[in-house]
């Protein structure tokens, strides 16, 4: 089996495995049976930007960088400048940030052109057959797959708050899916963003993933990849390319998350706050889509659950990561380890790519909620999992929502 992991554009033939992508205590990235993500080796793209951390410009047009993001910078000893220009590009593991504070992640603007957001694809991440058999916990029978279906264009009238998780990884330029969530601290205008640890976060073999960003409605007309070519920026991104100025994953997914294995799956979530590129500080991210969904952390129990759907932008094959689909199915119940909390599982034929996609069912109060999000499935797409979203989700959910209260 295997998660569910970004993808990234020249490595097309990956082993068995998918996986889904990555954050909490900053960054979780947890997947458990070779599933794969989306990434994309064309990191090296030469980038002549300006860099920011604050969606605030001065009167001439140049970014301000905020005080604290500058002395947060010396103190890891990164150069603003040389950054933009090409330091982030550096994984020596001696300089990449790692724990829930550290995180850092200046705009480089117009980092994500088409042609780099077109091109990224899926990495690696597996676990065998048997890590997941036995009577460990409670695990139902496998469910029968079931075939993805094309979300129609426009994505924005049909599923207006998905998107896109785009990152750079040491494989690569990587993409992930998201969803837009209703932030209690901020009602009517919400900046966050719902993902997978995987997607923001390596796991205990390293740590934060650099320029994070999400972009709603990605190719929200339904381009082909023939089509996108020739694509503008406004094409692709109509609503624009939103960089996390924050993100939290789980601290299990920080201390245990593993490619491979499995390690970390129950607690593969992440909560991303972000900000405009383009520096506008108009409309929040709730605002400019239209929607978000609220996330339930108390959800009916599985044998309640008449069904649950699943969104994302799968990435590898048959999928070529450019446009939105969807599944639908009744979950069951899949159990990684007996000490960690037992994850939810359809049947659907989604792949690398579609990690940190949200998982949607009835809330508690009868209305739509957001109940988990796409982590890991099996070496042969057929079914993914998602962890159940309980008291440690909730803890970082309201980390992040109340470090931006009334902003």
């Amino acid at each position: 089996m295997r998660s569910i992991p970004p993808s990234f554009t020249a490595r097309r033939d990956r082993h068995a495995r998918r996986r889904t992508s990555p954050v909490l205590a900053a960054v979780a990235l947890a997947s458990v049976l070779a599933l794969t993500v989306t990434a994309c080796d064309s990191g090296d793209s030469a980038v002549d930007a300006k860099a920011s951390a604050s969606a605030s410009t001065q009167g001439d047009g140049e970014f301000k960088i905020p005080d604290d993001i500058k002395d947060q910078l010396k103190e890891h000893g990164i150069d603003l400048d040389n950054w933009r220009n090409g330091a982030w590009k550096n994984w020596d593991k001696d300089d990449w940030l790692r724990e829930a504070e550290d995180y850092i992640n200046p705009i480089i603007e117009d980092l994500w052109d088409p042609d780099r957001m077109r091109e990224a694809q899926e990495p690696d991440q597996a676990v065998d057959e048997g890590d997941i058999s036995g009577d460990q916990g409670v695990t139902d029978p496998t469910p029968e797959p079931v075939e993805a279906e094309a979300v129609p264009a426009s994505y924005h009238a049909n599923a207006p708050e998905a998107g896109k998780v785009l990152f750079d990884s040491p494989e690569g330029t990587m993409v992930c899916s998201g969803t837009v969530v209703k932030d209690p601290a901020n009602p009517g205008r919400s900046n966050l963003v719902w993902t997978a640890g995987h997607c923001v976060h390596a796991g205990k073999s390293g740590g934060w993933y650099r320029n994070i960003a999400f972009v709603p409605s990605y190719n929200d007309a339904g381009l082909s990849a023939a089509e996108l070519q020739n694509a503008t920026k406004e094409e692709v991104a109509p609503y624009g390319v939103w960089w996390g100025d924050w993100v939290q994953t789980s601290d299990q997914w920080i201390e245990q998350g593993s490619a491979t294995g499995g390690e970390g799956a129950a607690y593969d979530f992440a909560v991303l706050h972000v900000t405009p590129e383009d520096g506008s500080g108009g409309k929040s991210l709730e605002e400019m889509v239209g929607s978000a969904v609220p996330v339930e952390f108390a959800a009916p129990a599985v044998p309640e659950m008449e069904s649950m759907t699943a969104t994302g932008y799968p990435a590898a094959p048959p999928y070529d990561g450019q446009k939105l689909y969807q599944c639908e199915d009744k979950p069951g119940r899949l159990s990684i380890h007996a000490s960690d909390p037992t994850m939810y599982r359809i049947g659907c034929t989604m792949t690398g790519g579609s990690s940190g996609g949200g998982w949607v069912s009835t809330g508690s109060d009868g209305k739509p909620a957001l109940v988990s999000n796409t982590s890991i499935g099996p070496v042969t797409a057929g079914w993914l999992a998602g962890p159940r979203l309980g008291d440690e989700a909730k803890g970082v959910f309201e980390a992040v929502s109340g470090k931006f209260a009334g902003q």
